[in-house]
């Protein structure tokens, strides 16, 4: 632990300690316990990610809300001794399978930013301070389970104060990613333009060929030589410096389509849901995590339900010609 650290985790005592300012003729043992028990922890802490049970925000509340009750005591993230802030937390996640640091300060720094309290949900961390000092579970409606100070006990309450960050540990659950196995073997009907490049680049990396022609249909309404404003390229819209970075020539179909399936299947791989993949092809995938969903962009709230109502007509058109022909059959075989 620096001595940043130390300083931060000071201040923390100070807050929690409420109205008694703590000197270390009284504080020293409890500090020092603290301060061994978050060097340990640290070396062992893991993020929240890669787990693959589900869980939900309202399961980390209940795991907190057991704990209603338990005496705040600095420096315990032991329930049978008392737990404080972010004792409570790391407690919290941690019975429901996530590890979390130990402090507030490196608990407010996990998981993704949420701009706001209006659109915090259940099992959100709320951090207070500046550095942070004092760290909450959102539980909705306005309300908090949070160990205040000495003196006080483990209970819910309403949010006092506005917190200076909010973080999401849970990904936010929309809906699935779109990658069913028949998907990428959707045949695009002949009169879409580029239906062959988009068939055969989709079967190449896994994807439906109805995604691809979707975004070109959205991004350039299927222009090879279209240019943006913002001076986005060629059939996909491609960046000059992404297109860079792909190695592609965005003013080319095949290098276009091609780099365009690379960008979808890593948004894919990365936030394993279709809308938010979406979203991060038009405004990039930092901006998704940032804002742990679909940045409130304009554009990007538009963009996605455009795109996806375009492949689904597209997903209809190609399976039109088939149910055309049976019906035929079916009445000529009367």
């Amino acid at each position: 632990m620096t001595v940043l650290d130390a300083q931060s985790r000071i201040t923390e005592i100070r807050s929690m300690l409420g109205l008694h300012r703590p000197t270390w003729s009284d504080a020293s043992a409890h500090f020092r316990d603290a301060l061994q028990s978050e060097v340990d922890s640290a070396t062992t802490a893991t993020p929240a990610y890669g787990r693959t049970t589900p869980v939900s925000g309202t399961q980390v509340v209940a795991a907190a809300e057991k704990y209603a009750g338990t005496p705040y005591k600095f420096g315990s993230n032991v329930p049978e001794n008392g737990l404080d802030c972010s004792g409570l937390v790391q407690r919290a996640y941690a019975d429901i399978g996530i590890k979390l640091p130990r402090i507030a300060r490196d608990q407010a720094s996990s998981g993704t930013p949420v701009p706001s309290l209006a659109q915090a949900r259940p099992g959100d961390l709320l951090a207070f301070g500046r550095p942070v000092h004092h760290i909450a579970i959102y539980a909705g409606d306005g309300r908090m389970v949070v160990a205040p100070h000495t003196g006080e006990v483990v209970k819910t309450e309403p949010v006092t104060g506005t917190p200076t960050t909010i973080r999401r540990i849970i990904p936010t659950a929309t809906a699935p990613a779109v990658r069913p196995a028949n998907l990428s073997t959707t045949q695009l009907p002949e009169s879409v333009p580029y239906a062959e490049l988009f068939q055969s680049t989709g079967a190449r990396y896994g994807l439906s060929p109805a995604l691809l022609a979707a975004v070109a249909k959205v991004e350039s309404g299927y222009n090879p030589n279209a240019v943006s404003r913002a001076g986005a390229q060629g059939l996909m819209q491609i960046m000059p410096a992404t297109a860079r970075g792909l190695g592609v020539n965005a003013l080319n179909p095949a290098e276009a389509v091609d780099g365009a399936a690379r960008l979808l299947s890593k948004h894919l791989k990365k936030f394993a849901n279709l809308d938010l993949a979406l979203a991060a092809y038009n405004a990039g995938g930092g901006a998704v995590s940032r804002y742990g969903g679909i940045p409130p962009f304009p554009e990007t709230q538009a963009y996605v339900p455009k795109v996806k109502a375009a492949m689904a007509q597209l997903t209809t058109r190609a399976t039109a010609p088939a149910t055309e022909s049976a019906s035929l059959t079916g009445g000529l075989l009367k």
